[in-house]
């Protein structure tokens, strides 16, 4: 099972000369998609530019499974997350939204970083709740199989 986070699109200007969509733009839609879960965890942009404390992805290990060319829809969903009291660890999806079949997976290891000295803090307690609320709401729908980052996690 996954949990849904938003949909993408592929762009004319996000393909290559092979005819479907370069590997940075599959990145760009994983951090995009990320994007929504940092927010609700309240350690997105909005946390970045006024509390100075935001995630920077150190690791990542991304598959490309099935290609995707233009106009393409895919959908973006969660499959993983845990964390520690510096670290996130999560894997996403990318599924085509009209065939169904798996595009790419990444699964990434983030930092959470205080902007104000560009060093590696601990969660605040607030924050440390909602990403375990949120946890603790959907774990049985993560799916921990082929992890490969799990052990960066500090428990």
């Amino acid at each position: 099972m996954s949990i849904y986070l938003k949909t993408g699109k592929v762009l004319p200007e996000w393909t290559d000369y092979n005819g479907h969509m370069n590997l940075a733009f599959y990145i760009h839609l994983f951090d995009s998609s990320w994007e929504v879960l940092l927010e609700k965890f309240n350690i997105g942009e909005h946390s970045a530019k006024n509390e100075k404390r935001t995630t920077f992805a150190v690791e990542s290990h991304t598959t490309y499974d099935m290609e995707v060319k233009v106009d393409d829809e895919v959908d973006m969903n969660l499959l993983f997350l845990d964390f520690d009291k510096k670290r996130l660890v999560y894997k996403l999806e990318m599924i085509h939204k009209k065939e169904k079949y798996l595009a790419s997976t990444t699964e990434v290891c983030s930092l959470y970083v205080d902007l104000s000295t560009r060093r590696v803090t601990e969660f605040e307690d607030t924050k440390r709740g909602l990403i375990q609320s949120f946890i603790d709401e959907n774990k049985d729908k993560f799916n921990s199989e082929n992890l490969h980052l799990i052990n960066k996690l500090k428990k």
